[in-house]
């Protein structure tokens, strides 16, 4: 497979162009940017904004931020800080779908350690199952991860923004690293419009005929609320804070939040459904659909450069095999009675992205 010699990004990789010299489209338009971050934006101070925000606690007894707590490095990380560095009496909360086993070790690990309140939602299991199910068969035209993780994403941070309504709890804070979910739907906050005003039931799902009234109210829906209910930010930290992947995930191990090194890799505390997306798309395109991201960050001087060269054709390798951790695909198709046959792309680009401003 060609890559960028620079950031790792495969020749297949929509708009990678990569040139006779080796180098991506991307990097060789970072070399000619004086900016070294994809994801600025230049008129509003980020910083000193959610410096604001972590250091204005409510002082009375009362929770000052929920956290979504998925057992991953960056949401563990990003728990020690609120409550060590910042003091904020944080109500750690997790929707209980697809976390791997020690994703859930590792949230029980740093809950402890940290004396953190903690509430777990388990919704049904049989609405998740045919979700994924659909979304796999009737994949839009960017693929498997992106069909599912647009509406599964959704999902759970309507939940967060449920609970943090209903509690009057002020700030939602989620640990996506820098790039996480993609910048035009969120760059470090997603935007009053966005949770205030807009339904994010995927057009698609309600056009499909396949799910009910009930099943679809799943989705936030601001529209259901009284006019005068205070709905909190929703925030990505790790979006301002200084971010290196590896830096992190040495940070977890040596505070305690995680048992080994290795169960704060990204590879290991990955969601078992991931397995079968990466599969499904590198199926299709034949290029791993978490490459672009990694290498935003390898870019940007996040992420490890040599460990992703090294790791990522072991993970492409154990997913088309269906060994080891990649017998997870095998697994989560059982789960779904899905046939190799099913993982089809049938609909147009952004059919199931919620809506945007």
């Amino acid at each position: 497979m060609i890559k960028c010699k620079h950031c790792l990004l495969p020749a297949e990789a929509p708009d990678a162009d990569i040139d006779s010299a080796g180098m991506c489209a991307f990097c060789r338009n970072k070399s000619n940017q004086s900016s070294t971050d994809e994801y600025d934006e230049p008129p509003f101070n980020r910083t000193a904004d959610l410096e604001q925000a972590l250091t204005r606690r409510k002082n009375d007894g009362t929770y000052d931020a929920l956290v979504c707590l998925s057992g991953g490095k960056d949401s563990l990380y990003l728990l020690h800080q609120l409550k060590t560095k910042y003091r904020l009496n944080v109500l750690a909360f997790t929707t209980d779908v697809n976390i791997p086993d020690i994703a859930w070790a590792n949230i029980q690990r740093a809950l402890k350690k940290l004396d953190i309140d903690h509430l777990v939602y388990r919704p049904s299991d049989q609405f998740y199952r045919k979700l994924f199910r659909y979304l796999l068969m009737n994949q839009e035209e960017r693929g498997a991860v992106y069909s599912v993780s647009y509406v599964y994403a959704p999902l759970f941070e309507g939940d967060a923004l449920a609970i943090a309504t209903e509690k009057r709890i002020p700030l939602v804070l989620a640990g996506y690293s820098p790039g996480q979910p993609e910048p035009e739907r969120m760059s470090y906050e997603f935007s009053r419009k966005l949770i205030t005003e807009t339904d994010w039931t995927p057009p698609g799902l309600k056009e499909s005929g396949k799910f009910t009234n009930d099943e679809l109210a799943r989705f936030w829906n601001p529209r259901r609320y009284p006019p005068e209910i205070q709905f909190p930010r929703y925030l990505a930290p790790l979006h301002v804070w200084d971010y290196n992947q590896e830096e992190i995930i040495r940070k977890v191990h040596e505070l305690g939040l995680v048992k080994k090194r290795a169960h704060a890799s990204p590879i290991h505390s990955n969601y078992p459904i991931n397995w079968l997306l990466m599969y499904s798309d590198l199926k299709h395109f034949g290029y791993n659909p978490y490459a672009p991201e990694f290498s935003a960050l390898i870019r940007q001087g996040k992420a490890n450069k040599l460990y992703w060269r090294f790791m990522m054709p072991i993970v492409n390798f154990i997913i088309k095999n269906k060994l080891l951790l990649g017998r997870n695909v095998t697994q989560q198709m059982k789960w779904l009675d899905l046939e190799e046959s099913d993982l089809r792309i049938t609909e147009p680009r952004g059919k199931y992205d919620p809506k945007l401003e």
